[in-house]
């Protein structure tokens, strides 16, 4: 399963998944390096590991969404 962190509560990170339901990740079983933003994998052995290059896809995408409003 795949999502997108929103933000970190306590001790918890709220993830957007991918039928825009949110659920509540503990933060202990996050990779250290998780920030919002970041694309995530929600393996079936219930380990987290980041998708580096959709999270970049992501950003970039953001970017020029960005850029293209204020030209």
């Amino acid at each position: 399963m795949k999502g997108i962190i929103d933000r970190f509560e306590t001790n918890v990170a709220i993830v957007e998944l991918e039928n825009k339901e949110f659920i509540h990740i503990s933060k202990d079983i996050l990779p250290h390096n998780c920030k919002e933003g970041d694309v995530i994998f929600l393996l079936r052995d219930g380990k987290v590991k980041i998708d580096y290059i959709e999270t970049e896809k992501l950003k970039k995408d953001i970017d020029n969404l960005i850029d293209e409003l204020f030209e």
